[in-house]
């Protein structure tokens, strides 16, 4: 059950993100009130469907231009939806996770990558995203949104290919910078058969921003040491290749719950986490960030020893 509800908010999102059918028809992009906010997934503005505007894509028109009007907004939206869910926007609201899971399910040898390779996204992120918007600048001071018109295979599945599909002119102006762009395409096609979220893992800077918040996030995988039996289960479970009862914080995790699903004995749980109140329990079990430092313990394990040494 907890499957199917979290690939219906995947579909619902992916559906209410790209409404404007009638844009793939026409071969137009919709430049409505509604584009002047973000979504919180990788979602292409150029997208002939797209009502809202992508992130990352925003960020870079912000970091490279002369006017911030949006970069409060920009970064606040980011920050605002890090601290709050962390990658829980990877694993539930953004479309391109899921057009990568459904490409995942072709019959094929399933590969583990080494965990160094997940470190490139954060180089993406620092190269195309931040550095060079800003410092590679036209004559007019003007930078270009470098992971947008260089990198974004998602830009090119869902924005690229639709409109030279019905827009003929265009295909006669295709030119070396759409090969590039289509054989990174393929290649994240190509690599997401056999490597669960390929692109999400290795090259996605908009998962590389959320990860940064995936250890303080309020939205938390939460694992309770005293119920766990160390089955293994919840590893075996995991596509990102985390042991959540080592690293429930991990950077990888997409808060996807499989791990849960997965627990023989309700060790793991996903939700928001709030400070315990009252006495801690089997269910809340005492951690040195749980301790308020009210003495009651030590109070209470004086007047044992007390009792034990008046008998």
């Amino acid at each position: 059950m907890k499957s199917l509800k979290r690939k219906l908010i995947q579909w619902t999102v992916l559906v209410l993100t790209n409404g404007n059918l009638s844009g793939f028809v026409e071969g137009t992009i919709y430049k409505g009130p509604l584009k002047q906010f973000c979504v919180p997934g990788l979602n292409c503005y150029s997208c002939p469907g797209a009502l809202g505007s992508c992130p990352l894509g925003s960020l870079q028109a912000v970091i490279g231009s002369y006017q911030y009007n949006f970069s409060f907004y920009v970064m606040g939206l980011l920050l605002a939806l890090g601290v709050t869910l962390g990658r829980f926007v990877c694993g539930f609201l953004c479309p391109f996770g899921l057009i990568q899971e459904l490409i995942h399910k072709v019959p094929s040898t399933k590969i583990k990558p080494h965990r160094i390779y997940g470190y490139l996204k954060y180089v993406v992120l620092a190269v195309f995203v931040v550095a060079l918007p800003l410092l590679a600048v036209n004559f007019m001071g003007l930078g270009q949104p470098a992971f947008c018109q260089y990198i974004c295979p998602a830009g090119t599945l869902s924005a690229g290919l639709p409109l030279l599909l019905a827009n003929p002119k265009l295909r006669s102006v295709i030119g070396g910078l759409f090969s590039l762009k289509s054989a990174i395409l393929a290649l994240t096609i190509l690599g997401s058969v056999f490597i669960y979220r390929f692109f999400c893992r290795m090259l996605c800077p908009l998962g590389a921003i959320y990860s940064l918040f995936n250890r303080i996030s309020l939205y938390q995988l939460q694992f309770n040491e005293k119920k766990c039996v160390h089955c293994g289960a919840c590893a075996k479970a995991c596509r990102m290749d985390i042991d959540p009862s080592e690293q429930p914080a991990a950077l990888e995790c997409i808060r996807c719950g499989d791990c849960v699903k997965s627990c023989p004995t309700r060790a793991l749980k996903a939700g928001f986490r709030f400070r315990p109140k009252g006495n801690l329990s089997e269910k809340t079990p005492y951690t040195m960030s749980s301790c308020n430092r009210c003495g009651h313990c030590a109070q209470s394990e004086k007047t044992r020893h007390d009792g034990r040494a008046s008998t």
